[in-house]
């Protein structure tokens, strides 16, 4: 009997399979990729597509977001894929806010962001809320995609130009390289690589459940500004200082955490940050919350997406929007300091997951690795 025959096998059309058919593809490799969805509709599609850099956790996680951040722009402009702003602004809502910002400044990962005082964080990006700050930090590294529409978009260009083949509707149910036994039959690759995301329970559980990986889900919105807003970069504020592990890792981040505490106790349990970014058509996208998956039904808390719009119009100069989309979201967390797994339980045989939320960021990178690690 006849099989078809690929040099690699990509398991999961969300961006870190992307990511790997990309890397495998330029090195020449023929690619097949596998999804048990008739397009993917994950963590991928759901988030702000918001490839951050400054903030990530000091080490690999740094390293990868700065080396994806170039690999993004690369493909960006090969894919004719719009990047919608680039930059990140860090607003400070209160002293100790600025304070951490000032003290991440002085590490080698600030070396390149700029702290603004309150009346150049005005000038910088006019719709921060002025009197509700202190300061704040500029930093030049990140880059924003549509989410939602650049995944498709780097499917396509893949299939066009380097004829990586997408099979969708197809589970892959068990392998033994070659053989690849999938839900619409059998093929033949040389070597797999499965990227599950959030489905931990499926062909990759038996490589995972040492790691006791559970899931979080998160609440995002859409929301539709007066026509004449502008953001120039993407804005993150005080909650979010508490909640990235670039400046949790520094000492002073406690003042701030006990100052949240006593003032946004709900939003701190509702593990709130906020991120607001813009898309093309001037809506932006707004969020977001995370609940341990397992503990809530799968529908947005309205609550929750009050706070979320409290602590929007409380960093920007905006009351005056409508409410166009709600969703959820959910993303594997919990191998400790890793933020990802790269695991090779055979020659052949990868195994790749990102355990914190930072897919967009670090995949690239990460697919680099694992195509590295074979001598590709």
């Amino acid at each position: 009997m006849h099989f078809k025959k690929y040099d690699l096998a990509v398991v999961g059309a969300g961006i870190v399979g992307l990511a790997h058919a990309w890397m495998a593809a330029k090195s020449g490799l023929s690619v097949v990729v596998l999804d048990k969805d008739p397009r993917c509709v994950g963590a991928s599609i759901r988030n702000f597509g918001f490839i951050t850099v400054t903030g990530q956790r000091d080490g690999d996680t740094w390293r990868r977001a700065r080396r994806s951040r170039d690999l993004w722009q690369e493909l960006a402009r090969a894919a004719a894929i719009p990047i919608c702003h680039n930059g990140l602004t860090l607003v400070a809502q209160r002293p100790e806010a600025l304070a951490l910002l000032e003290a991440f400044k002085d590490t080698q990962m600030g070396e390149e962001c700029s702290l603004l005082t309150q009346d150049m964080l005005a000038k910088t990006c006019g719709a921060v809320r002025n009197e509700s700050c202190v300061g704040g930090m500029y930093s030049p590294h990140e880059l924003r995609v549509e989410s939602r529409d650049a995944i498709p978009q780097i499917a396509a260009w893949l299939a066009k130009t380097h004829n990586v083949e997408f099979l969708y509707n197809c589970e892959v149910l068990d392998f033994a390289l070659p053989q690849i036994q999938t839900s619409s039959g059998t093929l033949l690759a040389q070597r797999i690589v499965l990227c599950p995301g959030t489905e931990l329970n499926g062909i990759a559980k038996r490589y995972l459940q040492d790691y006791q990986l559970t899931l979080t889900q998160l609440q995002m919105l859409r929301v539709k500004p007066p026509a004449n807003f502008k953001l120039s970069s993407a804005v993150m504020s005080d909650l979010s200082f508490v909640r990235y592990a670039g400046y949790t890792g520094l000492g002073c981040h406690q003042e701030l955490l006990q100052r949240l505490e006593k003032e946004t106790p709900d939003s701190l349990a509702a593990g709130i940050h906020l991120i607001v970014v813009q898309s093309e058509d001037g809506s932006l996208v707004v969020g977001d919350s995370h609940h341990p998956a397992n503990l809530f039904e799968p529908y947005a808390i309205e609550s929750v997406d009050d706070l979320i719009l409290k602590h929007l119009e409380e960093a920007l100069l905006l009351t005056n929007y409508d409410v166009t989309h709600r969703w959820t979201g959910r993303y594997p967390v919990g191998a400790g300091d890793q933020d990802a797994l790269i695991l090779a339980p055979h020659a052949d045989v990868r195994v790749v997951s990102v355990t914190s939320g930072t897919g967009a960021s670090t995949s690239f990178a990460l697919a680099e690795e694992v195509m590295q690690s074979w001598g590709i």
